[in-house]
């Protein structure tokens, strides 16, 4: 018995007859024989290989109205739809009939694991593109060195970085290039008169050389707070306490400049050194405060005698003046007597006299 089909425009048709392929039908109406079958596929779906494959491409009609796409177990194909990332095709054999939409692919080798510029970051951040890759964001304060498969292969400045995963490690190491505080604590020295104390020093230092910095050097960050330990010594060991305590403020000069070269081979920048506090012992603070008291007395004492000397010096001057000038000595006596007078409660003078004069014999008595 005859059967009509019809085959829409976004389909085709494969016939079968007694089970085997026998030919591709596109869009149209068809009469099928008693024993054809006819199995319909969408024109804008992918489909993986048929087994027989390789027989149905022998048909032309076939061959000519399908696409079929190789992916590799190294490869994977990224399938396009009007220049929109539709879906990932993995490691297999996959085939489409043509002529519905327009789609295009993008074979990815993954052993070219540097090889991503030709699939945009927005389609790298798909669900299923993201096992098949690295990311890497570099900061604008940092430096990355990247490593395939144990080897430096070049340097990383700031941006988003993506590489294909295989069978070959990748590996990025990043590193902050920002100014750094470094703290030196509690650091016992003896000075050049075997005086012992504490010392707390800091530096600032910046990273210029990152690959030197890493591959050159096994923990520079040591390396360096080993360099300045050493020369914070050299700078306290010439001097004694009284000249360390004078000259806190020359250590970073001295520091930075006996350390500029050996520091370059880190491949860090020292930008400035200080001496935070010094930590006395406990006699030699008792000892320093001892003399800073004497030193205070003395002082008060050249004051005091200083003082002393300017009022016996105005006395004298006074004295002078009055012994010249009547009315002037008369004044400065009755001044005096209002002071001594302002100190008594009360005080009784007998008729007849002067007043001025009563007062003046009693106090001079």
């Amino acid at each position: 018995m005859m059967k009509r089909v019809r085959v829409n425009l976004n389909k085709v048709g494969i016939v079968y007859r007694r089970g085997d392929y026998d030919r591709l039908l596109t869009v149209g109406t068809y009469w099928l024989g008693m024993n054809e079958e006819i199995v319909f596929y969408e024109k804008d779906s992918i489909y993986n290989s048929f087994e027989e494959m390789d027989i149905l491409l022998q048909d032309k009609h076939f061959k000519a109205n399908t696409e079929v796409i190789e992916v590799n177990d190294d490869e994977i194909v990224l399938q396009y739809e009007r220049m929109n990332f539709k879906l990932l095709l993995e490691p297999g054999r996959y085939f489409f009939f043509k002529g519905y939409k327009e789609i295009s692919f993008v074979k990815v080798n993954l052993n070219e694991a540097e090889n991503t510029m030709k699939v945009k970051q927005s389609v790298m951040r798909e669900t299923t593109v993201i096992p098949y890759r690295y990311e890497f964001k570099i900061e604008s304060s940092e430096e990355g060195l990247l490593f395939i498969n144990g080897e430096f292969v070049k340097r990383l400045t700031k941006g988003l970085y993506f590489f294909w995963k295989n069978v070959v490690p990748i590996e990025v190491v990043k590193i902050d290039m920002r100014q750094i505080q470094l703290e030196i604590s509690g650091q016992e020295m003896l000075t050049k008169d075997k005086a012992a104390l504490r010392i707390n020093f800091q530096a600032s230092y910046r990273v210029v050389d990152a690959k030197k910095a890493l591959l050159e050097n096994k923990d520079f960050e040591r390396q360096l707070y080993t360099l300045l330990q050493l020369a914070l010594r050299e700078f306290v060991g010439t001097l004694t306490l009284d000249e360390l305590l004078g000259a806190k403020e020359k250590v970073s000069g001295f520091v930075i400049q006996s350390l500029n070269a050996k520091v370059k081979n880190l491949g860090v920048e020292l930008l400035s050194a200080g001496i935070r506090d010094i930590v006395l012992p406990g006699e030699v603070k008792d000892i320093m405060n001892k003399v800073l008291i004497a030193q205070k007395n003395a002082e008060a004492n050249t004051i005091s005698r200083r003082e002393e000397t300017a009022s016996t010096r105005n006395l004298l001057n006074t004295a002078k003046l009055m012994e010249d000038n009547n009315m002037l000595y008369k004044l400065k006596e009755m001044e005096y007597l209002e002071k001594i007078a302002d100190k008594i409660g009360e005080v009784t003078v007998s008729n007849g006299g002067q007043v001025i004069d009563q007062l003046t014999q009693i106090f001079a008595k």
